[in-house]
């Protein structure tokens, strides 16, 4: 099993940044892709983007693109979304996940979910 607690949502206007973070714990970190997802009320969970095993290798859905980056730490077992230049649109609970897989694009391809964090973005 693998624990992921997600920290660091919050509230920012329109054109501000935030960073979340994901600490992981239970097996290897290194072991697993990561990937972060999104969801606001009555949709279906949204690819955000996602970091191979290494950190050599990230994507990112297109509506983030350019705005977002993911990165991670695998000696503090940690995985980060960097949000810069946010709009009210990026506000939803954000999702960290972890899988065996390559990368993680879909919800189908992750195995392991954390809690979610809100990110509120006024205008």
């Amino acid at each position: 099993q693998v624990q992921l607690v997600e920290t660091g949502g919050g509230w920012v206007q329109a054109g501000g940044s935030l960073r979340l973070s994901c600490a992981a714990s239970g097996r290897t970190f290194s072991n697993y892709a990561m990937g972060w997802f999104r969801r606001t009320p009555g949709k279906e969970r949204e690819f955000v983007g996602t970091i191979t095993r290494s950190g050599s290798y990230t994507f990112y859905g297109d509506s983030v693109k350019g705005r977002f980056t993911v990165s991670r730490d695998n000696a503090k077992n940690t995985v980060y979304l960097q949000m810069n230049s946010l709009k009210p649109e990026d506000t939803a609970v954000y999702y960290c996940a972890a899988g065996a897989t390559w990368v993680l694009r879909t919800p189908r391809e992750c195995d392991y979910w954390g809690q979610g964090t809100q990110v509120t973005v006024s205008s």
